[in-house]
């Protein structure tokens, strides 16, 4: 029953919209094939969004690209510093200190959606949040990803960080065309954690026929956001959904468009690459009120939904997976490979969460001191403390 077609139960013709077609959904939307990038359907493209965990892909291929450059391994140590421990939820919760494995450290982010593992990352692979956010920045302008700003890794809202559907689509794109290799991560059903099993945020996995892919998002202000791919007869399409008003909804959403595109294999001419911008491309739409207003905190995140009330029919994506999900185990330890090269050029100093203070140059250095050292034992007091 694994591969049963749940969503019969909904008009085939609910969603439908042409490449240029009127609104006639609420929020932005994408629906593209990965081989040709030709766009089958979408709708408020360049729409400025926040978006909240999809920010986690960039982190993906900036670290992606930093293993095919040799700065780092899969088997490279990620340390949880303070800073990264802190970070609210979705998190593993890790101690600092706690040290993993590269690879399953990434699993953990894609995955569970841990914003404290996402931090690590950045911080491990770029040597501090800001080095990396600079260069997911760079990574987005060589791609071309004009209406994209990041300034963390784990897309923790900040009104600098703010993204558009188009430019989702060319970074997809470019971590599936160029990094087939990490393709299975984005379709892991859970993870294990010792004995603590840890599903997948994305509800098309294990239900949707041919689901392969890849990430969810939220929070307040962007309300629920997904990226949900499939793969039938060697052909894979790609929906991204902006501003759904609950996990349920946008798997729904995402579903409905990736029928709508298996059902019909012609696609317009124009393609990701050369579909010209439009529309307000850079007021940001918000949310929070919408979505958040009336919640509890512990309600405002990416939890498993709720069952459906007595006597209301359940969504296919608020049932559970028909048979046994397959875990990927992961956990801390392993880490047998080579130190990020960023944090070795960092002189071998431990994360600070700021700089460690140098000797002012318009005093001199005390009596018999060397004032090469830096920090406060060059005053001979103890030495600064850093944050890991």
């Amino acid at each position: 029953m694994r591969h049963r077609h749940f969503l019969k139960l909904f008009s085939a013709g609910a969603i439908v919209l042409s490449a240029v077609a009127g609104p006639a959904l609420a929020n932005p939307v994408v629906l593209f094939d990965l081989n040709s990038g030709k766009i089958l359907q979408q709708q408020d493209a360049f729409k400025r969004w926040y978006p909240a965990s999809l920010s986690k892909l960039m982190t993906a291929y900036v670290t992606f690209r930093a293993i095919a450059a040799g700065e780092v391994q899969l088997d490279s140590p990620i340390k949880v510093t303070k800073h990264s421990a802190a970070e609210p939820p979705s998190k593993m919760g890790f101690k600092p200190g706690s040290v993993m494995r590269l690879d399953n450290a990434l699993k953990m982010m894609l995955v569970k959606s841990a914003n404290d593992i996402a931090m690590a990352v950045g911080e491990n692979v770029g040597g501090s949040q800001a080095a990396f956010a600079d260069r997911m920045n760079a990574e987005a302008a060589r791609l071309g990803m004009t209406g994209t700003h990041f300034v963390n890794p784990n897309g923790l809202y900040s009104p600098d960080q703010y993204t558009t559907a188009r430019d989702l689509a060319v970074l997809v794109m470019a971590i599936r065309r160029e990094f087939p290799q990490y393709a299975p991560w984005f379709s892991i059903e859970g993870l294990a954690v010792g004995k603590k099993a840890i599903p997948n945020y994305n509800l098309l996995i294990g239900r949707y026929p041919g689901a392969d892919g890849m990430k969810t998002g939220f929070v307040c202000p962007s309300g629920f956001n997904m990226i949900g791919s499939a793969t039938r007869n060697g052909r894979t399409l790609v929906a991204v959904v902006l501003g759904e008003k609950s996990a349920v909804s946008r798997a729904e959403t995402a579903a409905k468009l990736l029928d709508q595109g298996f059902d019909t294999p012609a696609a317009g001419s124009a393609t990701i690459a050369t579909l010209a911008p439009y529309g307000d491309t850079v007021s940001p739409n918000d949310m929070h009120d919408e979505i958040c207003k009336k919640k509890a905190p512990e309600e405002q995140s990416e939890a498993p939904p709720a069952a459906a009330p007595k006597n209301v029919p359940k969504s296919p994506y608020q049932e559970k997976l028909d048979h046994v999900p397959t875990l990927v185990a992961v956990g801390l330890g392993g880490a047998t490979g080579p130190a990020p090269k960023a944090m070795l050029d960092q002189g071998g100093q431990e994360y600070a969460d700021v700089p460690i203070p140098s000797w002012r140059p318009d005093r001199p250095a005390p009596a018999g001191g060397d004032p090469t050292v830096t920090g406060s034992a060059a005053q001979g007091d103890q030495p600064v403390k850093v944050a890991n």
